[in-house]
């Protein structure tokens, strides 16, 4: 079962179970793979990468409207941004440890023959490509240190 199908189909039982917090995240979820599906010129049929990465996208925009919550003080808020944000994150593939992380890292070094920062573009990119592979999920910003640290 493709990850929309199982959004759509927890969405309908949310709403059978009167779960009004999961059906108004799913909504909104489902929602926005829409949007993505119409944007540009011609409607398309979203892949699976693209799914996980518009929840990625939702994910990280909940983390972030989060802190900002939790800075002004309204932990309510902000409590209620983490909670929608780990539900999404139950429809993504498992992060990556920091220890697989490393090791994609330096496989990706060997691999591309990197030598300095300079080449912190090609590793990037051979690490994101083989964190996909994988079947895992990892944040962009914690390869960028990471890779900035092992080219150093």
């Amino acid at each position: 079962m493709s990850t929309i199908e199982r959004l759509t189909t927890d969405m309908t039982a949310a709403l059978k179970a009167h779960d009004r917090f999961a059906l108004g995240t799913l909504r909104q979820v489902v929602a926005a793979v829409r949007a993505e599906e119409k944007a540009g010129k011609v409607a398309r049929e979203l892949t699976e990468e693209q799914v996980q990465a518009v929840l990625a996208a939702e994910v990280k925009k909940r983390r972030e409207s989060a802190t900002i919550y939790s800075d002004a003080g309204a932990a309510d808020r902000a409590a209620n941004e983490s909670a929608e944000a780990d539900l999404i994150e139950t429809y993504l593939p498992a992060a990556l440890t920091d220890d697989d992380v490393d090791a994609l890292v330096a496989r990706a070094i060997d691999e591309v023959g990197a030598t300095s920062v300079k080449d912190m573009g090609r590793v990037m990119k051979a690490v994101t490509a083989a964190a996909a592979a994988s079947g895992g999920r990892v944040d962009g910003k914690t390869v960028s240190a990471k890779v900035r640290a092992a080219l150093s």
